[in-house]
């Protein structure tokens, strides 16, 4: 029995290290995946109201557009690891690629709402996993000894894909169409799948395990729902629509079902929840949802504010975003060389102290005359302190597991990435909404003849409509900032959380790749 055991652990962990031509092609193929998947995560949100626009859909309607794809990205997130076992890594890979690609054609050409939003499930059913398993292959490709490097280049992605896809969307959405910001997946993704299905090898072979169907609907059920309740909450009211009450207590239900069914109900669980026995996969996953949070509420919050308040246009507002990516960039080969030679908590600790810094000199930034280099000092910081983040928790939850767990920790991390961006995106829109209107209380009670700036814009000849319209425009504007202290205040409460990861020990190449 130990025998067959052992034979087992060593067909998973085959040799699958890549050198020379083979490792070049297969990173830049792995990465045109990876960066579909990220850019996808945000270019959409740019060309959002020209798409409504267009398909004549109303802003609840076409918010769908974004809201269908996170929906079935998020479910098959932590099912990455059961689809490499059950299909082969190369093979899931690839067919994931090819059908992110298709459904990106087929989004690109929508004519009518629906077909588009069914169009984009699709494509979050087979972009879901592309992260987290291009992850794993890269860790893998590379030598043990390599474990920075291979991460530094997945950061890029990671990371700078996010930042990229405003500005990339702005000016696709100026100078072509909305359709483009499908269609640019159309090159990237046919060449990835070709170099890969021809050079991609497989650390372990196919395995026909049993499906827990069970435990894949509930986890469905939960997450979905989840998801829902986090984009519509807001929007209805809450508790306090019918439908959002259901899918809270289905996603409640769901979620605790999930959990208990899958640690003691099943011999073979779809998701391996005791990877977070491991101290280092669960604080890293922990670590990597605030990580989402600051990332993608802040991707979420600032071209609202400068296309709907301050008047940029799309491509302007996404310029801003490489203000940000451009520290990222540089500081990402120091990170790589550092996370190795120092401990990996203080690089986590100094970034989320950057982010936070630099989230709240944004705030205070934020005004009514704000323009594009007001904001570039805090995205500069913010950038830096982001470029320090990714890497390192990547490092110390890969190093902290074995060849088997890695897939499985890769997959949780991404998860908290996309279930903190989530979480974000609804805290601030709840942020947003309840600023906005106080604020716009507050000015609206200051407003009267005895102000002596009302007066006399009024003796100026401002109409009593024009000073309503500036009122609710400095509303927002402070409604803005405080959606930015509040990330700031993320990014500072996530800082001690650092220390619960296990200290990194120094270890030699055989022992990483143990």
């Amino acid at each position: 029995m130990r025998a067959n055991v052992q034979g087992s652990r060593q067909i998973q962990s085959a040799d699958v290290t890549e050198r020379g031509g083979r490792l070049v092609l297969i990173v830049v193929a792995v990465m045109a995946a990876s960066l579909m998947q990220t850019l996808d995560s945000t270019i959409t949100n740019v060309a959002l109201p020209t798409i409504q626009g267009n398909l004549g859909a109303s802003q609840d309607e076409g918010t769908w557009v974004v809201t269908a794809y996170v929906i079935a990205a998020i479910v098959i997130i932590p099912l990455t690891p059961w689809l490499q076992n059950r299909f082969g890594r190369r093979n899931y890979f690839v067919a994931s690629i090819m059908g992110f690609t298709l459904a990106s054609i087929a989004c690109g050409a929508s004519e009518n709402l629906t077909f588009l939003i069914a169009s984009r499930v699709v494509q979050g059913a087979f972009g879901g996993g592309l992260l987290a398993t291009a992850q794993a292959i890269l860790r893998d490709s590379f030598p043990p000894d390599k474990l920075g490097a291979s991460q530094g280049i997945f950061a890029l992605g990671a990371i700078i894909g996010p930042t990229l896809g405003p500005p990339l969307g702005g000016v696709l959405v100026d100078n072509a169409s909305w359709n483009w910001v499908f269609d640019i997946n159309i090159v990237p993704g046919i060449f990835a799948s070709v170099v890969l299905f021809a050079l991609l090898r497989d650390p372990a072979p196919a395995r026909s395990t049993a499906v827990d169907f069970v435990g894949l609907g509930l986890l469905a059920a939960g997450l979905g729902s989840l998801q829902y309740v986090l984009t519509e909450g807001e929007r209805h009211y809450w508790l306090a629509d019918p439908v959002v009450a259901v899918m809270t207590v289905v996603c409640i239900v769901s979620l605790i079902g999930f959990g208990w069914y899958e640690l003691h109900g099943t011999n073979v669980p779809v998701v391996d929840l005791r990877i977070f026995r491991n101290r280092s996969v669960a604080a890293g996953s922990l670590l990597a949802l605030a990580l989402g949070g600051v990332v993608f509420g802040s991707t979420y919050a600032l071209p609202q504010l400068t296309q709907g308040v301050l008047g940029f246009t799309p491509t302007l507002s996404g310029e801003l975003f490489i203000v940000r990516a451009v520290p990222i960039a540089l500081l990402t080969p120091l990170i790589v060389r550092l996370a190795g030679k120092v401990d990996t908590r203080w690089l986590l600790g100094i970034g989320f102290v950057a982010v936070a810094v630099g989230s709240a000199m944004q705030g205070i930034a934020t005004t009514s005359e704000s323009a594009f280099w007001t904001f570039g000092p805090s995205l500069i910081l913010t950038g830096a302190g982001s470029g320090m983040l990714f890497i390192p928790i990547s490092i110390a939850v890969l190093g902290a597991t074995t060849p088997q767990e890695g897939p499985k920790a890769g997959a949780m991390v991404n998860l908290s990435l996309q279930l903190g961006g989530s979480i974000a995106v609804a805290g601030l829109d709840v942020v947003l909404d309840r600023r906005w209107a106080l604020h716009s209380q507050l000015l609206t009670a200051d407003a009267t003849l005895s102000n002596p700036n009302v007066h006399n814009a009024l003796a100026r000849g401002l109409s009593v409509p024009a000073l309503a319209q500036t009122i609710n425009a400095q509303a927002a504007v402070l409604a803005y900032a405080d959606a930015t202290f509040a990330i700031a205040l993320l990014a500072a409460c996530a800082t001690p959380l650092v220390f619960m990861m296990r200290k990194p020990k120094a270890a030699a190449p055989a022992e990483m790749a143990a």
